[in-house]
């Protein structure tokens, strides 16, 4: 597939999608790297964006430098905007209550702490959805008790092998000190967040090294 038909294709699925408003965004696409500049009006559109270019098949890496302008009848003071992302928090189940968030000029900064990975994404991903953010800054720690690196590997090896999307052949596990390190090929986004998620899943995992390679 040749640039200028990558570029394309990711124009049309940025189009094709009712979540974004493409009108102001330029595509650009490079030996598999799509780079996506423009405006949009809110934080959730630029993530939606991001979302919309890895689905389309070549696309290896997305650089999403769009920026978020937020219209004048929309803008927030951040004491009020705080209290809808707090209260957005609080409606979530999934989010437990040890989190807390601070706004500055429409940017979110998320702190606390949390068990799981799932409630730190949770957490960003309801942020980003309220009204007047323009972007979400995930501070938030992660505790969650350290077993032995063998069992985590052992434990994510096994939770990428049930997964049908995903061949587990190809991905290599690493762990140390609650870091899991992926590395391999993989064959689509789809499979990438697959396995990513999986390794994040695995009890006393606090960060994953991502080294994984999207080989079409």
């Amino acid at each position: 597939m040749t640039n200028d038909e990558l570029q394309l294709n990711v124009a049309d699925e940025l189009f094709w999608d009712p979540k974004v408003d493409s009108e102001a965004i330029a595509v650009s696409a490079k030996e598999g790297t799509v780079t996506l500049r423009g405006t949009v009006g809110s934080f959730r559109q630029k993530r939606e964006a991001k979302k919309a270019a890895k689905r389309v098949y070549g696309v290896v890496y997305v650089d999403n430098e769009l920026e978020v302008r937020i219209l004048n009848e929309q803008r927030r003071d951040d004491a009020d905007l705080r209290g809808d992302v707090l209260q957005a928090l609080v409606l979530d189940s999934l989010v437990p209550s040890t989190v807390d968030a601070k706004v500055k000029d429409g940017f979110v900064t998320l702190t606390g702490s949390v068990d799981w990975q799932y409630q730190r994404s949770e957490a960003a991903f309801v942020a980003g959805n309220i009204l007047g953010v323009i972007g979400v800054e995930n501070d938030i720690f992660l505790e969650t008790p350290t077993p032995w690196p063998a069992d985590v590997e052992d434990s994510i090896k096994k939770a990428m092998q049930r997964d049908a999307k995903l061949d587990a052949e190809n991905i290599q596990v690493e762990t140390a000190s609650g870091t899991a390190t992926l590395t391999g090929n993989v064959r689509s986004w789809a499979e990438h967040d697959a396995a990513v998620a999986a390794a994040w899943a695995a009890p006393g995992v606090t960060d994953v090294n991502d080294r994984l390679s999207i080989f079409y």
